[in-house]
């Protein structure tokens, strides 16, 4: 099983690279946008929006409802590994 952790693209680190900084429940770290960018996505347009990471690599794009609902499915994950 593979799990998709949502984070917010804030900004673009090199857009040549393939690189971008994002954020996952207050925490920024440098992820690869590599493979959007070969389904077409400007790196530019990615600033502002929510992607599926897995294991450092944005996988997707996703809606804000999306990433609201798996932040409280991994919420809870938390709470009952407590």
């Amino acid at each position: 099983m593979c799990l998709g952790i949502p984070a917010r693209v804030v900004a673009i680190v090199d857009a040549n690279a393939g690189l971008a900084l994002a954020d996952t429940a207050g925490v920024s770290r440098q992820i690869n946008i590599g493979l959007l960018a070969l389904e077409g996505r400007e790196p530019s347009t990615l600033v502002g929006e929510w992607v599926l990471l897995h294991v450092g690599f944005a996988m997707a794009v996703i809606d804000q409802s999306e990433a609201d609902r798996a932040l409280a499915l991994l919420a809870q994950m938390e709470e009952g590994a407590s």
